[in-house]
């Protein structure tokens, strides 16, 4: 796995259109703090960021814990006036697009404004919002329902504002796909740009998950880990002691732009989007197609997006959140495709938890930053993986290798399959 990849000719790259699709600024929030330094160190140091909720008092839920975004100044980079009017959803799409057109040094002007779009993805969006002015309705009527309550809580309204506040006026949408949200994001970004209806995207996945609605949901359905007097081992992705997955949130927001847009102005590449596949299950509301059938073809299809085969993957982040279902399907589909010959495979949910629609985006950000470094950290907790889950697995003291071209899957309820494929070699 230490060779080289080849990248494929310019004609073959960025779609059938041979516009090459690159990534030159990242802008993130996690559990950790501000940065994708942050959050990069903390997966070396093996870090957990998972914790007894404090945004409010969770004594009464049967899960306990969460991965909460704290202690992050809003103001910093956004107007006070327009957070209040915005969920926290919202606010870490807006701070995360100013440091990332920062890193990028994109700056978006009259003259290429109309070539800049946004596209940014959300699993659940303004719940936190919903939930103050439905108590607000009930303890004292209609009237006293904020006007704002609509625009804070819709999905959309993400991409929405983020166009406002930096003048973007290219194609502007949503995805939510549920946990599957930030890689359809850049995945459908990297479309826009390599059928030429822009030369940039604002593009990700943003979330503010730990909500009381949220958890209550989660918890009635089984879906997360109760181990509430053991948050730091609660996440468990492939371990057979997994009880499910632990609510996080977070932002990622990614600048993607064509390889020459980006290369006349000089910007600096931090990758490159090389495939981009998408399929459903069609099976069942929560629960994943067992043999992973669903997930292989996302898989294949995003190799046949790259143009590559699947012994040209040096590796793969994996969704596997944790969860008894999911964790399993994810690995029979991996087996699928490669046997015991897997490329290596971690997950970084132990660290960051389950950021719902923003894990795409940041988990194919942390596997390009383990390209830049060469080295995999441990998936945290994976003590004991089932007994067919045979496939390479980091886990124990992490892994120092080359790595060149990287998959990151995502899957989310209602059978949403998407699977990215990014390097950061040719440059």
């Amino acid at each position: 796995m230490d060779r080289p990849i080849q990248q494929a000719p310019l004609d073959k790259l960025g779609a059938k259109q041979g516009r090459r699709v690159v990534i030159t600024g990242v802008g993130m929030v996690s559990c950790f703090g501000v940065g994708r330094d942050t959050l990069w160190e903390a997966l070396c140091n093996e870090e957990c960021g998972i914790d007894t909720i404090t945004h409010f008092d969770p004594s009464e839920y049967k899960s306990q814990i969460g991965a909460e975004v704290k202690g992050i100044d809003i103001a910093e980079r956004v107007d006070a006036k327009l957070s209040k009017r915005a969920d926290r959803f919202i606010q870490y799409a807006l701070y995360c697009t100013d440091m990332a057109l920062e890193e990028a040094g994109l700056e978006i002007t009259e003259g290429n404004c109309a070539d800049v779009g946004v596209l940014i993805g959300s699993g659940i969006g303004g719940m936190e919002t919903w939930e103050a002015q439905f108590r607000i309705l009930l303890e004292k009527g209609p009237r006293r329902v904020s006007p704002f309550l609509v625009p804070m809580l819709i999905i959309d309204m993400a991409s929405g504002l983020v166009s406002m506040q930096t003048g973007a006026k290219g194609p502007n949408l949503a995805v939510v796909t549920a946990c599957a949200s930030g890689t359809h994001a850049l995945g459908e970004a990297a479309a826009i740009i390599a059928r030429g209806q822009a030369d940039a995207m604002i593009t990700g996945g943003s979330e503010a998950g730990v909500s009381q609605t949220a958890l209550s949901g989660f918890s009635s359905a089984g879906a997360v880990s109760f181990r509430n007097d053991d948050p730091k081992h609660a996440c468990r992705p492939f371990d057979r002691d997994r009880d499910g997955f632990v609510i996080g949130e977070g932002c990622c927001i990614v600048i993607l732009e064509e390889y020459e847009f980006a290369k006349t102005r000089g910007a600096d590449i931090l990758g490159e989007i090389l495939g981009f596949g998408m399929s459903g299950d069609a099976y069942h509301i929560t629960a994943p197609c067992p043999e992973g059938e669903g997930a292989l073809r996302a898989m294949q299809a995003a190799l046949r997006d790259a143009e590559l085969n699947p012994e040209d993957i040096d590796y793969i982040n994996a969704h596997a959140p944790g969860t008894p279902d999911g964790d399993a399907m994810e690995g029979r589909a991996i087996l699928q495709m490669y046997g015991e010959e897997s490329p290596p495979v971690s997950s970084t949910k132990g660290n960051h938890g389950h950021q719902l629609g923003a894990t795409g985006a940041t988990e194919i950000m942390m596997a390009l930053t383990m390209c830049e470094h060469g080295y995999v950290p441990p998936t945290l907790n994976c003590d004991n993986p089932d007994e067919f889950m045979t496939f390479d697995i980091v886990r124990g003291d992490g892994r120092e290798m080359a790595i060149s071209t990287v998959m990151s899957n995502s899957f989310g309820f209602g059978g949403h399959n998407a699977v990215l494929i990014a390097s950061r070699s040719g440059f």
